[in-house]
């Protein structure tokens, strides 16, 4: 079993590039942290700056889901059971 959600780096934001020679570098900045959703397998939009930060609204959210289990079932099967 899984956690619905995780915490997972954020993707980099291209700032500018570069042109060396015959190759061309991106600089990306690294805008800190993301929480991803395993059960609606998408990344929320908040952002957190530290992974402190994350892990705490992490720890929040699976702690606040309404399933006596916040862990998803491996086998893709979603929400809670209907006695539950």
């Amino acid at each position: 079993m899984v956690p619905r959600f995780v915490v997972v780096p954020a993707i980099p934001a291209q700032t500018q590039s570069l042109r060396g020679g015959k190759r061309s570098y991106c600089k990306a900045s690294a805008s800190g942290f993301n929480l991803y959703d395993n059960q609606d397998k998408l990344r929320l939009q908040q952002a957190y700056p530290s992974r402190l930060e994350a892990e705490a609204a992490c720890q929040q959210l699976n702690a606040e889901r309404v399933c006596p289990l916040t862990l998803v079932p491996l086998n893709g099967d979603k929400g809670c059971p209907p006695n539950a």
